[in-house]
């Protein structure tokens, strides 16, 4: 199977990466300590630099409490929804740009960031988007905003599948982000030896940041500065920081992510953007889909899977501009500044 499906279902370089170095980057001690130049370009950047606030969520007669980063004041809701093993500050540097035209709301799925639930194992397609339309009705009531999901690899899945219920009021466009179920699905027989392989361990964030932008996961210096942080935890006993999101553990779930998600997303009723890193990841339903105008497709060349991050400006442009194509705004209107795009494009 060609190498660059592998990351289509999470987040991670591909074996044919992990040959090509040493197994752990800084297994041995280095002959010198790092400089203090070196320390800078990797150390951690604050949320509060591309978001506006953070906020907790609490969910009505449950435990279940979900961080959210939101920015800007005005337009529609721009709902984003991370990969596995990312946090919502994935979508940080975007947001500094889409809050200007919309508003953003970045949310930490269960398992993963600073949202703590009563089971951060369940993982399934069903309780994640309940955990999604649930922070959506304490936020907004049973009245939200314009809204626009936007989805990354598993937060695609999760994004398509509440599209898909028709539950949400004011859905007004869906964009999913670099993942697509034919080779989402392929993919599934090599995740438990991807992630077994990966870094398990990093002595400080430093090092975590330098290793996900030397391996290759994150093409972006600056978004790995803000996003990596938030994918960690501190292990008391190892005196070290590991990942914040058991995704080993969760295996069962990982099916259920991408089964039957390309015929959901065709079946959305709403505007469709599908933003991927190669054409190589196009399945046959989604070609025929494309084919016939189903939905906007736009291939961003030189990035990596996690498109948000590595160009966030392209990103970005690609959201608002898919916002003022459908005219998805507070009264379904145009938003003033916003180019629109002829519509011969794709």
């Amino acid at each position: 199977m060609d190498s660059a499906n592998l990351t289509t279902l999470l987040e991670d370089e591909t074996p044919e990466q992990q040959t090509q170095r040493p197994a752990s980057a800084f297994a041995s001690k280095p002959d010198r300590p790092p400089t203090q130049s070196s320390l800078q370009k990797y150390s951690p950047l604050d949320w509060s630099g591309y978001f506006d606030r953070e906020d907790d969520i609490n969910i009505p007669e449950t435990d279940n409490v979900f961080h959210v980063y939101i920015a800007g004041t005005e337009g529609p809701v721009v709902i984003c929804l991370h990969g596995g093993g990312y946090s919502g500050l994935s979508f940080a540097l975007a947001a500094s740009k889409i809050k200007e035209k919309a508003r953003v709301v970045a949310m930490d799925l269960r398992g993963h960031g600073k949202s703590v639930t009563e089971n951060d194992i369940d993982l399934s397609i069903e309780t994640m988007c309940n955990d999604v339309l649930a922070v959506l009705k304490a936020m907004y009531g049973d009245s939200p905003p314009a809204t626009v999901l936007v989805g990354h690899s598993m937060g695609g899945s999760v994004a398509v599948h509440v599209a898909a219920k028709r539950l949400l009021p004011n859905l007004a466009g869906l964009v999913v982000v670099d993942v697509v179920e034919g080779t989402a699905m392929a993919s599934l027989i090599h995740m438990q030896k991807i992630l077994s392989s990966r870094m398990q361990h990093f002595s400080s964030f430093e090092k975590a940041i330098e290793w996900s932008v030397k391996g290759g996961s994150l093409r972006n210096v600056d978004s790995a500065r803000v996003s990596i942080p938030s994918t960690l935890k501190y292990d008391d006993a190892k005196k070290c920081y590991t990942y914040r999101a058991c995704l080993v553990e969760t295996e069962q779930y990982w099916r259920g992510w991408y089964e039957g998600l390309s015929d959901k997303y065709l079946s959305c009723p709403v505007p469709k953007l599908l933003l991927l890193a190669g054409t190589d990841r196009l399945d046959r339903a989604l070609t025929i889909g494309q084919m016939q105008g189903k939905f906007q497709m736009v291939v961003v060349r030189h990035t990596g899977h996690a498109i948000q991050e590595d160009v966030p400006e392209e990103f970005s442009n690609l959201i608002l501009n898919f916002i003022s194509r459908n005219r998805i705004g507070p009264h379904g209107v145009e938003i003033p500044g916003l180019r629109r795009p002829s519509q011969s494009q794709p």
